[in-house]
Formats: C-alpha cells, structure tokens, sequence
C-alpha cells in the first residue's frame, strides 16, 4: 500500500488510453487501483447523504483485495463508483495510474469497461430474463468486436460456458431456466469471456446455497490462477473473506476504518469495529457457540471533539483509523506482538452470570425511547409544511415542543412552512404599507 492512501495528492492527468502497466510502489508491486480520498454523496441539501467519506486505498495487481462491512456501510456504492456509475463528489478513482472518474474521453471509458467487470450479487435481477445465454455471454464481445468470425466467437462461449462448469446446449436457454447458482456461473462466464484485469465481485456468493458457494469460490480462484486476475470482493461475511483474500479494508459507515493484510488483521483487529466483526463469525461447534460472547461495537467509545481521526500506518503494512491518542494505543497495542482474543467463550455458571446481567440492562431500558432515536409517526409530510405556511406562529411554537419530543422531520417542515408563510405576510403589509403612503400623499 502507498502513503498516497492516506495523504491528499494532487489531480492526475487524465489520458486517452491505458498504458500497460500501473505505477510501482516502494516494494515493488504494481499498482492496478487507486481510490485517493473519494467522498460519494447522494441527493442535495438537506437530504444529501455522504455514503462514502474520504475512502483511500490501493489494489495491486494479482491480488483479492476485499471489501468488508455491514448492509449500508458503503462497499457497493465504492464498487459502483469504480465502474463510473457511481459519481465521485471529491477524490479520484484511478487505474493504471490514469484517472477513470468523472469526465473522461470516450476512448478511455471503453477501455475501462473493457478492463474492468462486475459480477453482481443478485443472480436472477442481474441477467436478461428476455435474452438467451448465448447472447448474454456474447453481449460484450458484440460491443467491443472481440471476436474474428462468427465462428470464433461462438467457440469463445463455448469455451467459457465449459470453463464455468455449464454445458454448450445450455446456451439457447433462458435465465428462468436455471438456478441461483447456475446463474451466478452465467454472470461470471459474462464478465470472463471480456478477458479483464479487474473483477468487482458484489457478495458474488450471498444469494446462494451454502454448498454452492464453495464452488463458485473455488471457480473464482482458478479463474484467478490462470489469468492473473484481480478481484476487489465485496462481502460482509468475515469467515469467507479470510480465505479468499490477501488484503481486508474494513468499513463503516462510509469510513474505512482498518487495512491490513488478511491474518495480520484477524491476529490484531485493532479498531473496535473490527473486533466485532470478528467476534460474530459463527463457530461450527453449537455447544461453544451458544456460550460465546458476542463484542458490540458503540461509536460513542470515541471521544473525537474537534479532532478529526486519520486513517494511518502504525506498521506492519496495517492501517487504523483513530485520534491520535488511540493511535498510540493501537501501536502499543500491536508492538507488543501478543494475538489478541476476538472471542469470548464462558463456562455455563459465566454465561448465566451475563445473562442475568443482560436481562437487567433490558428491564432497565425497556421505560425509556432508546430503541427509536426518531418516532416512528415522524414522518415530515408536506402537509405540515402547508400548515406552517397558513398559521406560521402557532407552527414555531408548536415546533418547538415536537423538537424536544425527538419529531426532527416534522419540526423541519413546520420550520420551513412557518418561515414561507412569514415572507409572504411580510412582503404583504410592505405592499400595503406603500400603497398608504401613496394613497396618503
């Protein structure tokens, strides 16, 4: 990983074509991905949402560099982002050392495409349903005329329907036809036959039976083995990732919390996130599972203020995000050389034991509203806006009591109604206020 993931650097210049190979870093490995300080941000003003925060990180060639983190977290839309559909609203996205965000030149976009694929997690939403297998596969062949003759590119589907562990007669069939893990081999064979550098695989194996996901698994790697390729996995599954891959980003909210190597990070998982992360990985055995502890993460454990946390290189090719008082800890923590304790196992009297205590902080907190931070009848309809605008004192007022009650939406709108409303009783008695002096005069 270079010191460019984590430091601001200067916009790349944006070519028409990719050279053949990437930068090379400081050991020597070639660099095929770059995300430098990416921020992606949906909707506008108030309703803007930052699902990506200044998100750095380097993928090199060869390598399954995975992607890890809760629903929501933000790994997708970063997958997304990466094949240009997703706009970037700062930062940059490169490859090869050649920016591939935002506006590009045609010849590049089409190289990029060409270079980098995608394997969806949804098998069944992400195929035709109306076009057969055959022209599926040879959609992107069409496109990008990567064939001599019909000849040739009906050889090459074949050959990749073969390598995907289907059968040539399947080709004339449709995707309805199949099942979820058939059509995860109809999606991989779509993106194999482009011949890419780059696989984004999206929880490639989420949707599918837990015997089928090892053969889809072990297809990748062999895809891998033999072409060279470069996988960013998406997944929130820790149990899989770990062996699948060299390099683990943890995220979180939109905030890469922790890079390293994968053993490095399940021997020193840092950042608290992380360790709970670890912590929830299912054990085979149920007797010790049911006595197993899991560690629940509180964002609140931080106490930032006006400092911002930095994700930063403590050594050993592992990065964390924190203060600096908790980076000093994390290096403490990580020279000291000794493997930490991601699960907890208790013998049947400390199990109780916990129990009992976590039935107390249930029956403790059952009276209060801390499960809903917002009401559930908050809804902020636009008809409060339309009351704040007819009656916009009784509306601040009323607003006022709703924001103490935690009615954050409904207050907005009323806010927004009372604040319309005042404008124009405002500019009224100015316009009658002008008309009397004219009248007066």
């Amino acid at each position: 990983m270079a010191k460019n993931e984590v430091k601001k650097t200067q916009p790349s210049q944006t070519q028409s074509h990719l050279p053949e190979h990437g930068p090379i870093d400081k050991d020597g490995r070639e660099i095929l991905l770059q995300v430098r300080n990416v921020d992606i941000t949906f909707g506008k003003g108030e309703n803007a949402v930052r699902a990506v925060k200044n998100a750095s990180f380097d993928i090199h060639k060869g390598e399954t560099f995975s992607l890890v983190g809760e629903s929501g977290s933000g790994k997708t839309t970063i997958g997304r982002a990466v094949i240009r559909v997703n706009p970037c609203a700062a930062g940059e996205i490169l490859y090869k050392g050649v920016r591939i965000s935002g506006k590009i030149p045609r010849s590049l976009d089409r190289e990029v495409i060409r270079n980098i694929q995608m394997v969806f997690q949804d098998p069944a939403a992400s195929l035709n349903e109306r076009a057969t297998v055959d022209y599926i596969i040879s959609e992107g062949l069409y496109n990008f005329h990567l064939y001599e003759n019909e000849a040739d590119r009906v050889q090459k589907v074949e050959n990749i329907i073969e390598e995907v562990g289907l059968l040539p007669e399947h080709l004339t069939r449709y995707p309805h036809e199949f099942s979820g893990g058939q059509r995860q081999r109809i999606g991989l064979a779509r993106a194999m036959v482009m011949e890419p550098e780059l696989v984004i695989a999206d929880e490639p194996i989420s949707a599918l039976d837990v015997s089928i996901r090892a053969q889809v698994l072990n297809l990748m790697k062999k895809f891998q083995r033999e072409r060279g390729l470069t996988y960013l996995f998406i997944a929130h599954d820790l149990s899989i990732v770990r062996f699948v891959s060299d390099r683990i980003a943890v995220i979180y909210k939109g905030d890469i919390v922790e890079i390293a190597d994968t053993e490095e990070l399940f021997d020193y998982p840092l950042h608290p996130y992380t360790h709970s992360l670890i912590s929830a990985i299912p054990i085979p055995d149920p007797k010790l599972e049911k006595h197993k502890v899991l560690f629940t993460y509180d964002p609140s454990m931080h106490n930032y203020g006006e400092e911002q946390p930095e994700l930063v290189d403590i050594g050993h090719n592992h990065f964390v995000r924190g203060s600096k008082k908790e980076i000093e800890e994390y290096k403490r923590t990580r020279e000291a050389g000794i493997r930490m304790k991601s699960i907890t196992i208790l013998n049947d009297e400390e199990m109780a034991a916990y129990e009992e205590e976590q039935r107390n902080k249930e029956a403790d907190l059952s009276g209060s509203n801390y499960i809903l931070d917002t009401p559930i009848h908050d809804s902020g309809s636009k008809l409060f806006a339309i009351l704040g605008f007819l009656l916009p004192i009784l509306a601040l007022l009323v607003g006022v009591i709703l924001k103490k009650a935690n009615y954050l939406r409904t207050y907005k709108m009323l806010k927004k109604g009372a604040i319309a409303g005042l404008i124009v009783i405002g500019v009224l008695i100015l316009i009658l206020a002008i008309l009397l002096v004219i009248a007066a005069i």
